[in-house]
């Protein structure tokens, strides 16, 4: 996590079970080297975990541990969460259970 981004994750806490996430950026290249215009490219669907909340609540008050960790590799769905940008750094809001996989490289 770069300078600036952990700076954000500290001025930044998300409640419940919400996580903070920074997209990978959408490859501009092919494979062979060709440059995929700007319409053509995919969403990225990987992202970097950059904060975390608690955890949801159970219905006797206590919070329900989370799944992912600050810096883990994660699966986005294609559409959803919540868009925002923060000192120039563009960012998503994700609930726990909308975040598909965890990656391990």
């Amino acid at each position: 996590m770069s300078g600036a981004v952990a700076n954000i994750a500290k001025k930044i806490v998300p409640l419940f079970d919400r996580v903070l996430v920074q997209r990978i950026a959408a490859e501009t290249k092919s494979k062979g080297g060709i440059l995929i215009p700007e319409k053509a490219q995919s969403k990225g669907l990987e992202g970097t975990v950059v904060a975390v909340g608690p955890g949801a609540r159970n219905d006797a008050g206590t919070h329900l541990p989370m799944a992912v960790t600050v810096g883990d590799k994660v699966l986005l769905p294609e559409f959803g969460g919540a868009k925002m940008e923060i000192d120039g750094t563009e960012f998503h809001l994700f609930r726990e259970t909308d975040i598909i996989a965890k990656l391990h490289e």
